[in-house]
């Protein structure tokens, strides 16, 4: 099902660029999967999607504005309105330090061709 939840979603995405030519960009689409992402969790859309799909609907930039969703609302049951600015990052921190650490790992081993 994670193949098949991930696969149609990333099917929207390219559907979406290839239908619109090129009004809509790739930069469009990864704001535009996080912000639907972060709307449908609010809305308690998204959870049965990740029910249904697991790694499949939250690998995905949907599964990210999921993610910084999730991570708000618990902070600010928490932590009151202050949860509300820190929640999120909170919650996506691993995963922002990690992409951040790889990154730098990777450009630091491999030389760049251009």
């Amino acid at each position: 099902m994670a193949f098949l939840v991930g696969g149609i979603l990333c099917l929207i995405g390219q559907l979406i660029m290839d239908l619109t030519k090129n009004s809509i960009t790739p930069g469009h689409i990864l704001v535009g999967y996080i912000t639907a992402g972060a709307v449908l969790s609010g809305l308690g859309l998204y959870q049965p999607l990740v029910n249904i799909g697991g790694a499949g609907a939250t690998v995905p930039l949907s599964g990210f504005g999921h993610l910084l969703t999730q991570g708000t609302l618990k902070a600010v049951e928490q932590k009151g309105l202050l949860g509300a600015f820190s929640g999120g990052i909170e919650a996506a921190a691993a995963g922002i330090a990690a992409a951040i650490i790889f990154g730098y790992l990777v450009a630091v081993i491999f030389n760049p061709k251009g």
